[in-house]
């Protein structure tokens, strides 16, 4: 099995924005993901907070619009893909939300 990062891309309301009934209707939609996909959960992740980006001449750059994580595992790609399938994250949103799905390969060091 490897293991895969789901990043959540996209301009979602920080937690810290949302009213009460918002932030219990996103938890219980996350809750159930997770019932649904606990055994494959590695890491539920977090969202994320404040952000920046370096340049290599050391100048800011734009960050990534990326809003969180989930390490799951899976037997491929295609497997990891599944995880995508009714995820919160993308629940009543547009082509403007996504959840781009890497594998994280191990590095041997010597």
């Amino acid at each position: 099995m490897a293991k895969f990062i789901l990043l959540y891309r996209g301009d979602a309301t920080p937690p810290d924005q949302m009213t009460e009934e918002q932030s219990s209707e996103v938890m219980a939609q996350w809750g159930a993901w997770m019932g649904k996909n606990g055994p494959g959960i590695v890491d539920a992740g977090t969202p994320f907070g404040a952000r920046t980006s370096m340049g290599g001449d050391g100048a800011a750059q734009q960050p990534a619009n990326l809003n969180g994580y989930t390490i799951v595992e899976a037997a491929d790609l295609e497997a990891a893909k599944v995880f995508c399938d009714a995820h919160p994250f993308l629940h009543g949103t547009g082509a403007e939300f996504a959840v781009d799905v890497f594998e994280l390969v191990d590095i041997q060091m010597p």
